[in-house]
């Protein structure tokens, strides 16, 4: 007996923001797999089975779940943002590749999100509206000399750069290295971009130049954009200035 395994996000924390075919997964499932700040986002039925754990415990999380959809469960893994954006999906998918014959029969059904730089981008105008890249800075699972290159070429390249977990207590130094680097390849002018809760009520959004992006000021971010020489700020009166990166490269035929 096969059961089904869907894999979705809460959008960056708005009930707005999720979407209808997530709605409708959740409604579906009957046991519920996540990050406990994740799952408190869902308006769950008594019926339905709520089981939390940490946020360092991907792997574990996704085995288990997959184990009770192979046993005829519906079973929903929740994810912050959109699942396959540095979130659940991959792990789920990982364990799927790795795991026994059993899991490669459930039915896998991903529901796209809308992730944090997503949502930061459209509270302050268009910053990712050309070319643009999103990395992590978390150093758990890949080294950090591959951040630091990745880093480098992508500014390099002229792209406006998504950096997500971009601090945390285990991690408090990689941001500010990280604006060093950039700092060195890219106009002091260029605009940071500091983004927390998008689209929530204690949302908060900063935006600053490069030269004075302060990693301090992390505290506020889960979501940090760094736009590429062609972003723009256009002031406005009264009203909050918009960041945008325009559609086409400066010198290109329009």
């Amino acid at each position: 007996m096969t059961g089904t395994l869907y894999v979705v996000g809460t959008g960056p924390g708005s009930p707005k923001q999720m979407t209808p075919e997530t709605v409708e997964a959740v409604a579906a499932a009957e046991e519920f797999y996540g990050y406990f700040p994740y799952l408190d986002r869902l308006n769950l039925r008594p019926d339905q089975l709520r089981v939390a754990s940490d946020n360092r415990e991907e792997l574990d999380r996704a085995q288990v779940a997959l184990t009770r959809a192979a046993a005829g469960a519906k079973v929903c893994m929740v994810s912050g943002g959109d699942p396959g954006v540095f979130a659940m999906a991959a792990a789920v998918c990982e364990a799927i590749d790795k795991g026994p014959k059993e899991w490669k029969s459930v039915e896998l059904v991903i529901t796209p999100g809308v992730t944090a730089m997503l949502a930061v981008a459209a509270r302050i105008g268009a910053p990712l509206g050309h070319d643009f890249c999103a990395m992590s800075l978390s150093d758990n699972l890949k080294p950090w000399e591959v951040i630091t290159r990745r880093l480098r070429l992508a500014a390099e390249a002229g792209l406006v750069i998504a950096l997500y977990n971009p601090i945390s207590k285990a991690r408090p130094w990689q941001l500010g290295e990280a604006f060093e680097i950039l700092r060195g390849v890219l106009p002091a002018t260029v605009p940071v971009i500091f983004g927390r809760a998008a689209g929530r009520p204690d949302e908060r959004i900063a935006v600053m130049p490069l030269s004075e992006a302060d990693a301090n000021r992390a505290d506020m971010a889960t979501c940090v954009i760094i736009g590429s020489p062609e972003t723009r700020i256009v002031e406005r009166d009264g009203q909050p200035d918009l960041v945008y990166t325009p559609r086409f490269y400066a010198g290109a035929s329009q």
